[in-house]
Parts: C-alpha cells; structure tokens; sequence
C-alpha cells in the first residue's frame, strides 16, 4: 500500500539528518516556543516522541503522548490515521503544545488538533521538525521546510533478521531518486556492550 506523501519517485533530494542536527532544532524550536508557556506537550508517537520528549526537558514541562498513525508495526495499513492513544479529558482550559516529526500532508496534525480542541483547551498550538512546502501554514512552529527524504537518526537502521539494516522504505526511496546507496549504507561499527541483560 503506497500513499502520495511516501511517493519518493516524484520527489528528489535527501537529508540525512544526524543527532546533532536534531538537537539543534529541537533547541531552536524551545526557544520559539518558550513565550507561548505550553501546560502540556503532547507529542504524536512514534516520530513526535523524540522532539516532543527533549523540548519537554529542555523547557522543563510535563508531557502527555499520543498516538494516532496510519502504521502498524511500522507498516503503512491505512490510508487515513487511526487513534491509538487519543488525549486525555484533563487538558480541559490548559495550554497544549502538539509535537510531531513532520508534517507532510497536513492531515494528521489537523487531526489531533480538531481532537485536542473538543477537549476543552484554552489554546493549542502545534511544533514539529519538518514541514513539506504544501504544508508549512498548518504548524505553528517548523525546524525546517524541505520537500527532500528525510533520513532521521532514530530510524536509519532498523534490525532484520537479527541484523542491523539501513530501513527498507529509505532504502527505496533512494533507489528511486537513482541515487548510489553506499552513501546512506547502515554503521557497521560494533554495538555498545550493555553492562547488563536481563533474559
């Protein structure tokens, strides 16, 4: 099942973003948002979860997550999202921040907000990484608007049969931008050592 916002053959451009850059714009996005004062981040999982919960420490405010997703198991089913964790009814008259990764069509970030105002909420407003260019009036606060895959740091290698891979769906959109995958190839390097695993 393939949707429009996945369609990497009509798209061109990569950016690979690292944990630094990511921390960068997370940052950034703190101190566009520290004036609004949020009483609640509520970031949408599982991509929002990331940005939400480090400009949650970073402003030093409490966090609720959602999660609403047209995935199962990080495999696109639906073709509009579905409510998996929806927002709670004490929210009512507080100030909600909504956190995702990006914004592409728009459709999920109105979505969550729609619910969010049944809620009660005297404000809301919406912050995430990215933002396609079709989509940049719908959030609030954007790190970056860019049409290009974006390859994210959490993602980028997934594991396969026991092994670490770089993640299928990059793997493919590369292929169909025609561009030479050993650039993106997964990090051989040897995993950490845990000090402790508990079988």
């Amino acid at each position: 099942m393939g949707f429009s916002s996945y369609d990497y053959l009509n798209r061109r451009g990569i950016r690979d973003i690292s944990w630094k850059d990511f921390h960068r714009i997370c940052k950034a996005l703190a101190t566009a948002i520290y004036s609004y004062k949020p009483d609640w981040i509520m970031p949408i999982g599982r991509g929002g979860y990331y940005p939400g919960t480090l400009i949650a420490h970073m402003l030093q405010i409490e966090i609720y997550p959602i999660r609403i997703s047209r995935r199962v198991n990080d495999l696109l089913r639906y073709e509009k999202p579905r409510w998996i964790i929806e927002p709670p009814e004490f929210i009512k008259d507080q100030r909600i921040l909504i956190v995702d990764e990006i914004c592409s069509t728009g459709q999920t970030m109105s979505m969550v907000k729609e619910e969010i105002e049944k809620k009660g909420v005297s404000h809301v407003k919406s912050a995430v990484l990215y933002a396609h260019s079709r989509s940049v009036d719908i959030p609030d606060y954007i790190g970056v608007i860019t049409d290009e895959l974006i390859v994210n740091p959490w993602d980028r290698e997934i594991m396969i049969d026991g092994v670490f891979q770089l993640h299928p769906e990059y793997t493919k959109a590369i292929a169909d931008q025609d561009l030479k995958l050993g650039l993106f190839s997964a990090d051989q390097e040897k995993p950490f050592q845990l000090a402790k695993a508990r079988e």
